[in-house]
């Protein structure tokens, strides 16, 4: 039994308590007191200068790239991004196992309690029957050649089975708007009618709409370059109908990157009912040097969820680094609202808020503690650091 104090505790059921009292056992929160600031010395109490948040949700990674850190140089555009992830793709599962084993451990070091991971292959599944954070883990399908869309779903079908048997949580999930074609997404809805929890690259590049609405554009351009495209392509009217019609209904939909989601985009698509906008500001910027528009999404009422992406487009997997690097270009946002965004929102969208993303008795949420943030401004800075208490 522990019991944790500190300046300020964010519980995101309320107010921050002013040295308030977290009670904890064996990880479950069983008491939260509010002292209204007046915390008197105790030898039972543990004392932190910093504030007490719960764990952090990171809602979109690829564990199974972290070998490729550094593999791809930054700023070059998604279509050429892929095009050089292809190239540089280590197929050693020795390789991929150690560096995904590495990146696990650094995630749950910075915080991290609950992850949602795609998956392309079953290599990362060892490590997560094993991992200290829980994992629900996205199987990623993608195939632009209409005529392969059957056998592109046999072989998620046979990873979901895979998945399944070794006691995973697991929902099959299109890859983007453009790299799955219309046979391929009617496919897959149909699978994914009991879908808990979907998930899909969304308008990370400004070539998406017009690849899908009339086969041009510089992300098409560069994929016919690299012959990465079928002899015919079959796709949706546009990014919009392809989100609302071809997408299972089912549970939630957390929507990455939106790097260039535009207000009108955004309105059609919070038509569809829960919907999350997920942001990785650290790769955005690694790949096409623009950050999400957090603030217009956040004017439009949108549930925004924070996530990591890759190694191979990020220096590491921290929610806090993506934090600190919304507030720096968006200093009206307030430390509250961001922690919100990276703990129950997250929580939320993957279907596990009964024990994640707050501080309440009965929860196992995980507990961090900032040290070097603005307690005055409310607000993150540079050189703000988490430390895992619990």
């Amino acid at each position: 039994m522990r019991r944790l104090s500190a300046q300020f505790i964010i519980t995101n059921t309320g107010a921050p308590l002013k040295r308030g009292i977290v009670t904890v056992d064996n990880g479950t929160i069983i008491k939260v007191e509010n002292t209204n600031g007046s915390l008197t010395e105790s030898q039972s109490v543990e004392f932190y200068n910093g504030i007490i948040i719960p764990g952090f949700v990171n809602c979109h990674c690829h564990l199974e790239l972290s070998h490729l850190k550094g593999a791809v140089p930054p700023e070059t555009g998604l279509g050429e991004f892929l095009i050089q992830l292809q190239k540089v793709r280590v197929n050693n599962p020795d390789v991929i196992i150690s560096s995904a084993m590495s990146a696990d451990t650094d995630q749950y070091n910075q915080g991290i309690e609950l992850c949602a991971d795609i998956c392309n292959t079953s290599l990362t599944f060892g490590i997560k029957r094993k991992s200290r954070i829980r994992y629900i883990n996205l199987l990623e399908v993608f195939g632009t050649d209409p005529e392969q869309a059957a056998g592109r779903m046999n072989e998620i079908i046979d990873l979901s089975r895979e998945a399944a048997g070794s006691g995973l949580i697991c929902f099959i999930t299109p890859h983007t708007v453009y790299a799955v074609s219309l046979p391929l997404f009617r496919l897959i809805k149909e699978k994914t009618s009991q879908n808990r929890v979907t998930s899909i690259h969304f308008m990370e590049t400004e070539g998406e709409s017009s690849f899908v609405s009339d086969h041009s554009g510089p992300l098409l351009e560069s994929f016919d370059k690299a012959k990465m495209l079928p002899g015919e392509l079959k796709t949706a009217e546009s990014i919009t109908s392809t989100i609302l019609n071809e997408v299972t209904s089912s549970g939630n939909l957390v929507l990455v990157h939106n790097t260039y989601a535009d207000r009108e985009t955004v309105k059609q698509i919070q038509t569809r009912k829960n919907i999350f906008w997920c942001l990785c500001p650290n790769a955005n910027l690694y790949i096409e040097n623009r950050i999400p528009p957090a603030d217009m999404l956040l004017s439009e009422g949108c549930d925004i969820v924070t996530g990591t992406d890759s190694l191979a487009s990020n220096g590491k997997l921290s929610i806090l680094s993506e934090l600190i690097t919304l507030q720096q270009y968006y200093p009206s946002l307030n430390l509250q609202e961001l922690i919100r965004w990276a703990t129950i929102n997250g929580a939320r969208a993957l279907g596990e808020d009964q024990d994640f993303g707050s501080i309440e008795p009965g929860k196992k949420p995980g507990l961090l503690l900032l040290q070097n943030a603005d307690l005055i401004n409310f607000r993150l800075l540079p050189e703000t650091t988490v430390t895992r208490l619990i």
